[in-house]
């Protein structure tokens, strides 16, 4: 730094001399790539070096030849150094005066390198022409020259030592040593080291030729006139820049860096404005903002007026109250879409559309849907995938399906994810046939997974709908998926309650042959099957095999035989039944439900209330298809008060009774007489 004042202070004192003296000249620019500088007013005559060059006063006539013809030769060599070192220094000055105009800059950079071309050949300057540099000054011009000095050595290496590699001599040797066996990085190692040593040979003979040359110039002195710049080195010719193999110096690359800085302006975040004073304090003021009572409005806008914000400034807002309050930020991100200064994006619209769509907030999400269309901007892919997802989620499947149309319409593939959604939102709608069409269209190009051929084949099994579960059955295996016990349960639950008692068998002994253990409600799904047909003897048979077998029938299955013999008024093997549940350490609910049906229809009075009673200390777990049972099994057995009363239980509870229930318990009390004590009518 010592050394950059002492110049600036030299450079101050020569400035306006120089100026007197070369005021008909005007400051020289740096060329860049192949634009060539201004002309001056007064050009001097062509020299013999570019660099190198005599102030020559016009009109000199055979001085001026003479003095010319006494100018050493060029040297390329030295024109190299000069121009590497002037462009090495000219950061470091720059750095060091950057209030100092260019042109004082260029004056600086001509003195320090008349200097060191005077100190570099020897000659000494004439008096005057020439400006002391002070030995700090000295010392950071030698680290520049020997940083030049050695990037200018390096390249030269490289470029001889590149030459050497494809000389006659080297690429026989190279030969041999393939011919021989030699390859890879062995071989490389070997072509560069004989191109190494090829270039010390030649460096050698040169050192001597040059030593030869010395001992010449020293015998016979030549009185050289000292050398003066009368303008900065320039490097010759246009800078060639290459990327494997890819010209970067061509104007065409000038342009498109032009065009990524534009584009780059609209991905790379601005810098947020800081909030100080009055914009903070309204800030403070929006934040406290209830988003459920209050209005942030009058907030937004005070602090817009303190800040003349730019998107940059909003986008920074929001993330600071998005990370304090949620529902503030959504309800200000809404405000803002409509407002100029922040230039809400497609993208604005649809961050805030996901977000509601997480949150179930489905009203808001269409409100911003419906700004957004009328602000002309159509929804693209993103938002749609968002839509699907919402309206799948709330069960919205005419809004999920047009809005995965588009999707398809446009072009977009659905992924997992899509398929996913829109299968389950058919399978919870209770539209097992269109999940299944979506699940062929999914593995034409997505393999669906086990999870998602097992929810359709448990759909179809529910409603017992055995054509759809042997379909995406058969469709699951070809997929290399292997049936599951819980498949084999629910694909027999299927058979069984579509009465399929043959088909149902066939697949509880393929369940048992693959090695899979049938448990209790495996074996419960087998004996519906055998009640809907009302096979007894069967199902009795089917029980005591498996016993031999090892497998005892279970709470579920009993339940079932409760209910099988409930239903055919077998009181004595129906009690025996619940003792068995009982011992297993349980009272299902429909145990009791079963007992109340079957002691109503046998008329037994106390059993019945007895029943009934703990029905209704659990009336809250109550069905529609238990009060169904239950009522219909009093009417039955006469008990039309109780029957009443468990219908007005049952539309309490906000279950819709069957047309049958309710056309029997009006009529019990419209056709017979008054009600007996004990709670049945008289004949």
């Amino acid at each position: 730094m010592r050394a950059l004042i002492s110049l600036s202070k030299l450079t101050r004192r020569l400035l306006p001399s120089l100026a007197v003296a070369r005021a008909p000249l005007p400051p020289l620019r740096r060329c860049l790539h192949a634009e060539p500088p201004p002309p001056p007013h007064h050009a001097p005559p062509p020299v013999a070096s570019r660099i190198l060059q005599s102030e020559l006063t016009p009109g000199a006539g055979a001085d001026a030849d003479a003095e010319q013809e006494q100018q050493p030769a060029p040297d390329p060599l030295l024109d190299e150094f000069l121009a590497r070192f002037v462009a090495a220094l000219r950061p470091t000055l720059a750095a060091a005066f950057p209030t100092h105009a260019r042109h004082v800059l260029d004056e600086m950079l001509r003195l320090v390198a008349e200097a060191v071309l005077c100190r570099l050949t020897g000659v000494e300057p004439e008096e005057g022409g020439a400006v002391e540099l002070s030995d700090d000054l000295w010392a950071a011009v030698w680290e520049v020259s020997a940083a030049v000095r050695d990037g200018m050595q390096r390249d030269r290496v490289r470029a001889e030592l590149r030459g050497y590699l494809h000389c006659e001599e080297v690429k026989e040797m190279t030969r041999f040593a393939s011919d021989v066996g030699i390859r890879g990085e062995m071989l490389r190692e070997l072509r560069f080291k004989w191109a190494r040593e090829k270039l010390e040979e030649v460096e050698f003979y040169r050192g001597l030729d040059d030593m030869r040359a010395q001992a010449e110039a020293a015998a016979n002195p030549v009185a050289l006139p000292p050398p003066r710049l009368a303008a900065l080195p320039q490097r010759k010719g246009e800078i060639k820049f290459k990327i494997h193999g890819l010209d970067l110096s061509d104007p065409t690359w000038g342009e498109v860096v032009e065009r990524a800085a534009e584009a780059e302006a609209h991905f790379v975040p601005q810098e947020a404005n800081p909030i100080e004073g009055k914009a903070k304090k309204a800030e403070e003021k929006l934040m406290a903002v209830d988003p459920r009572k209050g209005d942030p409005a009058p907030a937004m806008e005070e602090w817009k007026e303190e800040l003349l914000p730019k998107r940059a400034d909003w986008m920074a807002l929001l993330e600071r109250l998005k990370a304090r309050n949620v529902e503030l930020y959504l309800k200000v991100a809404e405000i803002l879409l409509a407002d100029e200064s922040f230039g809400a994006t497609i993208r604005d619209y649809s961050k805030l559309i996901d977000l509601h769509s997480k949150a179930n907030h489905v009203e808001d999400a269409e409100r911003i849907l419906g700004k957004m269309k009328e602000n002309g901007i159509a929804p693209d892919v993103v938002t749609s995938i968002t839509l699907v997802h919402m309206y799948c989620k709330v069960g919205n499947l005419e809004q999920a399906n047009q809005a995965f149309q588009f999707l398809k319409g446009e072009g977009f593939p659905p992924d997992m994810k899509l398929f996913t959604s829109m299968i389950r939102a058919h399978l919870k709608s209770g539209e097992p046939k269109q999940a299944e069409n979506l699940l062929r269209e999914m593995e034409r190009s997505i393999k669906p997974t086990k999870e998602l051929f097992m929810d359709v084949i448990l759909a179809f099994a529910q409603r017992g709908m055995i054509d759809g579960a042997e379909r995406v059955k058969t469709s699951m295996l070809l997929a290399g998926f292997q049936l599951t016990p819980e498949l084999y349960t629910s694909l027999i639950e299927a058979y069984g309650r579509g009465g399929h008692v043959g088909q149902a068998y066939t697949l509880f002994e393929q369940m048992r042959s693959s090695g899979h253990e049938p448990d209790d409600r495996c074996v419960a799904g087998m004996m519906v099957a055998y009640m809907m047909k009302n096979q007894l003897d069967h199902a009795l048979s089917f029980l005591l095999k498996l016993e031999k077998d090892g497998l005892k029938p279970g709470v579920k299955t009993n339940l079932v035989l409760l209910d099988w013999l409930s239903r055919l008024q077998l009181v004595q093997e129906a009690e025996q039944v619940v003792q068995k549940i009982r011992k297993a350490g349980e009272e299902p609910l429909e145990m009791h439900v079963f007992l109340a049906d079957m002691y109503a229809k046998s008329q037994q009075e106390e059993r019945t209330r007895k029943s009934l009673k703990i029905l209704e200390e659990k009336k809250k777990l109550l069905k529609a298809y238990h009060f169904e049972r239950i009522i219909a099994g009093l009417l039955e057995g006469g008990f039309t008060e109780e029957a009443n009363k468990y219908f007005k239980m049952m539309k309490s509870h906000g279950f819709v009774p069957s047309p049958t229930i309710e056309i029997g318990v009006k009529a019990s009390f419209g056709v017979r007489g008054g009600v007996h004590p004990t709670g049945r009518h008289r004949g």
